[in-house]
C-alpha cells in the first residue's frame, strides 16, 4: 500500500468531532496536563532500535517496524524503488513461503499490511496477544532471508502490481494527475522530494533482480530500523523474543540518510491538466515547515481553519455561502524535509477554473484581513486533540505515534510531552502571522479541466 497524499489527509485532516464524543472543556482539561504513555526503549547489539509499551486493557498486540528509507532514498533512474520493494517483503522467503505469511496470521486471527512514504516504509502486524511470537519470527524471517530466494518472476509479479496501482490510484482516479505533477513542479530536478512515490512506469521496468538485493542489503538493516511493541504482554517476555528473534541478526551499520535541502519558490509555479472530470478543479500548493519544527503546529491548525470542517473559512464561504465549489480542503503533509500545505477546491455547476482561482484568492484576501479569533482557534486545537487522543486509544495507535516520534524527532518521549502540548502553544496571532508568511503569491497552482467528453 503506498503511503499516499490521500491516505495522509485522511489519517491527518479529517478531525470531525463527533457527538457524543469529548466536549472542548474535557479535551482541554486533558491537553493541559502530560499525556500517560509509557514506555521503555533500548538499543539491540545489532542497532535496531526497540520501544516496549504494555497496555492491558484488550488482550491484543501490535508489531510495529519504521525503516529509514523512502522515496527520498532513491538514486536516480530508480524512482518508485522503495514502494516497489515494501510489495517485495511479501513476497515469502524458504521458510515461509509466498502467501504463508498472510495465512500463519490471518488463521488464528491476526492481520497485517505496509506502507511506503517519502520518508521511510513500515511494516505493521496486530492482532491476539498469543501471536507476539509468530509476528516477531516472520519479521526476522524475512530480514534475514528475503534476498536469498529473490527471483525475476517475483520481481517481474510485483513491478506489474505497483503499475497497475499507479493506473488506479493516478492515471485513471478523478484529478489523479494532480498527485504526479505536485513533486516534479515544485522541487528542482535532482532534489530528493522531487518525484512521486509510486515512481514512473520506465524506472519500475528498469528494476532488477540485483537492484532489489542491493537495495535491501544497503536499507534493510537492524541498525536502520524501529521496532514497537504495543499492547497486552509482559515486557520481560518481550525483551527474550526480541532477542531470540530479531536479536539474533547481525550487525551491519546504518546508511547516512538523505541530505533535505530546502528550497524557495521565488515566482510563481504554474501547470494545468485535462483529465476525465466533469467539474474543474484548482489546487494551490505552498512550500512548509518540516513536522515538528517551529510553524508545523501553526500549519496544521491553519488547514482546519481553512478547510477542515463545515465551520471552516473557505468551506463556509465558496461551499455553503456562494456555491461556487462542490468542496474546498486544505491540507498540512508533513515530511521531515519541507513539507507541503495545499488548498484545492472543485467547482460546482460548472463554473470554470478562472473562477475558482479568482474566488481562492479573493477569500484569502479576506481571511488575512484579520486574525482569527481566539474561539475558532481553541474549537480547532480541540478537534485537533480529539483526534489524537481517540489515536492512542488502541495499540495500533500509541505503536504508530511512538516510531513517528522515534523517526522526527529521535525522542518517543515527545509523545507524551508534545502531542497535545504542541497545539496548546499556537495563538490566534501566531497562526495568523504565519498563514501571511507561508501563503504567498509564489505558489505552484495547478489547473485540471474536463476533457471534451467529460468523465466517460
Amino acid at each position: 500500500m503506498i503511503h499516499s497524499r490521500f491516505w495522509a489527509r485522511c489519517r491527518l485532516h479529517d478531525f470531525v468531532l463527533r457527538e457524543g464524543m469529548l466536549s472542548l472543556i474535557a479535551v482541554s482539561a486533558l491537553a493541559a496536563s502530560p499525556l500517560n504513555v509509557p514506555f521503555e526503549r533500548y538499543t539491540l547489539p545489532n542497532g535496531m532500535t526497540v520501544i516496549l509499551h504494555e497496555d492491558h486493557a484488550l488482550p491484543t498486540v501490535t508489531v510495529n517496524i519504521w525503516y529509514g528509507v523512502g522515496s527520498a532514498d532513491e538514486k536516480p533512474g530508480r524512482t518508485g524503488f522503495a514502494h516497489l520493494f515494501e510489495h517485495l517483503m511479501f513476497m515469502g522467503t524458504k521458510n515461509v513461503p509466498n502467501g504463508s505469511f498472510d495465512t500463519l496470521m490471518e488463521q488464528v486471527g491476526g492481520a497485517n499490511n505496509a506502507s511506503t512514504n517519502y520518508d521511510y516504509t513500515n511494516y505493521y502486524e496486530f492482532g491476539p496477544s498469543n501471536l507476539l511470537e509468530t509476528f516477531l519470527w516472520l519479521e526476522a524471517d524475512r530480514l534475514a532471508h528475503l534476498p536469498d530466494d529473490m527471483t525475476k518472476a517475483k520481481v517481474d509479479l510485483q513491478r506489474d502490481v505497483v503499475k497497475n496501482e499507479r493506473r488506479q490510484s493516478y492515471e485513471n482516479r478523478p484529478y489523479g494527475v494532480v498527485e504526479l505533477l505536485v513533486d516534479e513542479k515544485l522541487f528542482p530536478a535532482g532534489h530528493p522530494y522531487a518525484h512521486t512515490v509510486i515512481g514512473s512506469h520506465k524506472d519500475l521496468t528498469a528494476a532488477s533482480v540485483e537492484d532489489v538485493k542491493a537495495f535491501f542489503k544497503k536499507f534493510y538493516v537492524p541498525a536502520n530500523a524501529s521496532l514497537v511493541i504495543a499492547g497486552d504482554f509482559n515486557s520481560a517476555n518481550a525483551k527474550q523474543l526480541v532477542e531470540k528473534t530479531l536479536g539474533a541478526l547481525p550487525r551491519v551499520e546504518a546508511p547516512a540518510r538523505v541530505s533535505l535541502p530546502s528550497i524557495e519558490l521565488t515566482k510563481p509555479v504554474r501547470a494545468s491538466a485535462e483529465d476525465r472530470v466533469q467539474e474543474a478543479q484548482v489546487s494551490f500548493f505552498y512550500l512548509a515547515p518540516p513536522m515538528n519544527s517551529p510553524g508545523a503546529a501553526e500549519s496544521q491548525l491553519l488547514a482546519m481553519l481553512l478547510g477542515g470542517s463545515q465551520t471552516s473559512w473557505l468551506v463556509k464561504h465558496l461551499v455553503i455561502e456562494q456555491q461556487l465549489c462542490e468542496s474546498v480542503e486544505a491540507h498540512f503533509e508533513k515530511r521531515r524535509g519541507q513539507s507541503l500545505f495545499s488548498i484545492t477546491a472543485t467547482a460546482q455547476g460548472g463554473h470554470s477554473a478562472m473562477e475558482l482561482e479568482k474566488a481562492l484568492e479573493k477569500e484569502l484576501a479576506a481571511f488575512f484581513a484579520q486574525p482569527p479569533s481566539a474561539a475558532e482557534v481553541s474549537r480547532v486545537q480541540a478537534r485537533m486533540q480529539t483526534h489524537l487522543l481517540q489515536t492512542l486509544e488502541t495499540p495500533f495507535g500509541v505503536a504508530d505515534e511512538l516510531n513517528e516520534a522515534q523517526l522526527f524527532t529521535g525522542d518517543p518521549g515527545d509523545v507524551q510531552r508534545n502531542l497535545l502540548a504542541r497545539f496548546d502553544a499556537v495563538t490566534p496571532s501566531g497562526v495568523f502571522e504565519h498563514a501571511r508568511r507561508m501563503l504567498t503569491p509564489n505558489r505552484l497552482t495547478i489547473v485540471v479541466t474536463p476533457k471534451k467528453g467529460g468523465a466517460k
